[in-house]
């Protein structure tokens, strides 16, 4: 019985010597056409959590600057800290390709199907799935999340 359900429960049977598979993914990116370091290879974890805590905090930081304006209340704080961090976040990458948080850490959005550039919608649609967490926690083994596989990106570095 155990053998029965370990089968399933364990994946699929790793490739076998000589396999013309054998060594497709060596390093995360390869599948893509990425290096395995340098620019243009895929940004790390660490790296693009740092680079989201910056964005967060600039969206605070401008959040309670218009509330020393008198632009919202302490009620609606919370609210205007993620709306600004969407807005700079996907017309940042938009226009430049990377976030102001990225831009610091040397890292950028790259779209991976052959287009010049990240669209608006995609973008926005990055940015929202980006902001409801559970997206952003699972990867690929190119080190992509949930996120950058639906909007066809990788975060890379610059």
């Amino acid at each position: 019985m155990a053998r029965a359900t370990g089968s399933w429960l364990s994946g699929p049977e790793p490739p076998e010597s000589g396999s013309p598979d054998q060594g497709l993914n060596d390093y995360p990116g390869q599948r893509l056409g990425l290096p395995e370091s340098g620019p243009g290879s895929i940004a790390r974890f660490g790296r693009r959590l740092a680079a989201l805590l910056v964005d967060w905090l600039i969206a605070y930081g401008l959040a309670a600057l218009a509330m020393t304006f008198g632009l919202g209340s302490m009620a609606t704080l919370s609210t205007a800290v993620l709306v600004i961090w969407f807005v700079l976040g996907a017309v940042s990458v938009r226009l430049f390709g990377f976030s102001p948080g990225q831009f610091a850490l040397s890292l950028r959005v790259a779209s991976v199907d052959n287009r010049r550039h990240v669209g608006l919608g995609r973008a926005a649609a990055r940015g929202l799935l980006i902001a409801l967490v559970i997206p952003a926690l699972f990867t690929d083994s190119d080190l992509r999340d949930l996120h950058d596989l639906a909007t066809k990106t990788a975060v890379v570095r610059r």
